[in-house]
């Protein structure tokens, strides 16, 4: 329970709330202006929250935004950028026409790989692929968003490595191999969305005319391709820094880092390195690779992670907290599936299941010690747990914002001349009209 989130007000989450608003309507509504100062709204919102926070909690503020940085945001990034960098060195090159059955395949693909290599490292893998290959076409941003659905956010559901929250549960004593136990429900929904895509894909294929549909014959390559090493690294430093125990050090603050995760960051810089120095400039060029969705990525996640503060506060309070009517209204699976996924559509989606989690551990196996009451949610409790890890993975696709590499795909998609949606367009356009009918259709079969 964290005694600051008892006596933050609700009102201290308007910072959040702002830099969310900001996000979703300056580009719509002042394009140029957002373009060009992005960056400063991020920072002002930030300063907004962290100089009144600072003055009213003083040191425990200041240790509550050091803690964020080096615990959160800074690891957070680096594996962002490595991932970014690394898969922005591999080009897959072919006569891949844009067809609806090739752009199927490169989905589920796509897809299978989330889980494996992690949903930023599919979705920079897969994005400009899909983009090559349908760069003729005149409908195709329907495209991008399915792969922010299926490929930045559901297929990184079965292991730890897929996506942040399920990583989060491991270092809690989730069994590795445990999140297997999501491939009926990923699976479900997996089918229903790519069945959807196929069909709307089709219909729009139809629509093009048949001089957009003529590239040149281009063999099978995959230049670059020593970078799949380079992202195996990145999978085995991950896991390792999971299960080995090297003890922590203590910066001033009174901040405690683990050794291992410390190692693991540093490792990952290393990767991101190599990949530089041993991947040419014609690679990278070839597949229109630039630091600008990373920049933007950093900059406007800083401004959230800052601004988030009080929220995570107040949800970590539980009950005693201002947003305790939330956590009392948490009970079945449903619930949690719910409520665990509304939350991650717009917060960070790690700390969402993390706060679940103990929700769900205070619930049943109050008192008890974590390493056995984990067990016990896993085999007594496990449609609780299922829940947790489908919501909080599963509905991070709901917005732009519900995980990084959403963020990713729609600024590359733009700086190679795709239109995306706005942030409500996304929403509206999209998110309910695809995702919430299969969230719902999952809730009745398996919750």
């Amino acid at each position: 329970m964290s005694p600051i989130g008892q006596s933050l007000p609700l009102w201290s989450v308007i910072p959040f709330v702002g830099i969310l608003l900001s996000i979703a309507l300056m580009p719509l509504l002042l394009p140029k202006f957002w373009h060009h100062h992005f960056g400063k709204v991020s920072f002002a919102w930030g300063l907004v929250m962290a100089v009144p926070f600072i003055i009213a909690y003083k040191s425990t503020a200041i240790y509550e935004i050091a803690h964020i940085a080096l615990i959160d945001y800074i690891p957070f990034i680096i594996l962002l950028w490595t991932l970014f960098t690394v898969s922005g060195g591999i080009v897959i090159k072919g006569s891949f026409a844009g067809k609806p059955s090739t752009n199927l395949m490169m989905l589920i693909a796509g897809t299978v790989l989330a889980s494996f290599i992690g949903t930023t490292g599919a979705a920079m893998l897969m994005v400009r692929p899909l983009i090559r290959s349908n760069k003729r076409r005149k409908h195709k941003v329907h495209i991008l968003v399915f792969c922010i659905f299926l490929v930045a956010n559901i297929g990184g559901s079965l292991t730890p490595l897929g996506d942040p929250p399920l990583f989060l549960g491991f270092l809690h004593g989730v069994s590795f191999f445990w999140t297997m136990k999501l491939l009926p429900i990923m699976g479900m929904v997996c089918i229903f969305l790519l069945a959807i895509f196929f069909v709307l894909d089709s219909f729009y294929y139809k629509k093009e005319t048949l001089e957009e549909h003529n590239d040149p014959v281009e063999p099978f390559a995959i230049p670059g391709w020593h970078n799949f090493f380079f992202l195996g690294g990145v999978i085995l430093a991950i896991f390792l820094s999971g299960i080995l125990n090297l003890g922590s050090i203590t910066v001033p603050g009174g901040i405690h880092l683990e050794v291992a995760s410390l190692l693991r960051d540093i490792i990952l810089i290393v990767i991101g390195i190599l990949s530089l120095k041993s991947t040419s400039k014609k690679v990278r060029v070839e597949n229109a690779f630039s630091w600008g969705p990373i920049q933007e990525v950093a900059i406007l996640f800083a401004g959230i992670f800052i601004t988030i503060i009080p929220a995570l506060d107040i949800l970590k309070a539980g009950a005693n907290g201002s947003l305790g009517f939330i956590i009392g209204a948490v009970k079945e699976p449903s619930h949690y599936f719910w409520a665990s996924g509304g939350l991650s559509s717009f917060l960070d989606n790690a700390p969402t299941y993390l706060t679940f989690f103990n929700t769900a551990l205070g619930q049943f196996f109050a008192g008890m010690p974590e390493s056995e009451s984990v067990k016990l949610l896993m085999t007594a409790k496990p449609a609780y747990l299922l829940a947790i890890s489908a919501g909080s993975v599963f509905m991070g696709a709901n917005t732009y914002i519900g995980n990084a590499p959403n963020f990713m795909v729609k600024s590359i998609a733009e700086e190679n001349g795709v239109t995306m949606p706005s942030f409500f367009g996304y929403i509206f356009k999209y998110s309910l009209l695809f995702l919430i009918p299969s969230f719902i259709i999952v809730t009745f079969i398996f919750f």
